[in-house]
């Protein structure tokens, strides 16, 4: 299950991406194209979105939401600050034609076509 809004809060510092062979970092311009103004949906159901005024959704398979803002990084991170106190960070990478959320933890989930 995916858990966005649930997860213990971790420092927000500079941590390397568990990666697979073929993954792609993101370019600045494939982040922006990929992530602004765009909902990802995983296949479990859940929905990120992330808006182009920099604010944050991600809507539960349940229905439950979590708010935020996120801010694009390099090397193809997304940090996203919740509004209950917490943040994470993620890695966006593309692997055969298949855009990939992946965590700090090394947990993958990729976006539905």
């Amino acid at each position: 299950m995916l858990v966005f809004g649930a997860t213990i809060a971790v420092p927000v510092i500079a941590q390397p991406f568990a990666s697979r062979q073929g993954d792609e970092v993101l370019s600045e311009a494939a982040m922006t194209q990929q992530i602004v103004g765009q909902t990802h949906t995983f296949f479990d159901g859940g929905q990120s979105f992330f808006s182009i005024s920099g604010s944050y959704s991600y809507t539960y398979p349940d229905g439950g939401l979590a708010y935020g803002t996120y801010e694009l990084r390099d090397g193809g991170i997304v940090c996203t600050s919740f509004r209950q106190g917490f943040e994470r960070c993620d890695m966006y990478v593309r692997n055969a034609n298949r855009l990939i959320l992946i965590t700090e933890a090394g947990d993958r989930f990729p976006v539905r076509p």
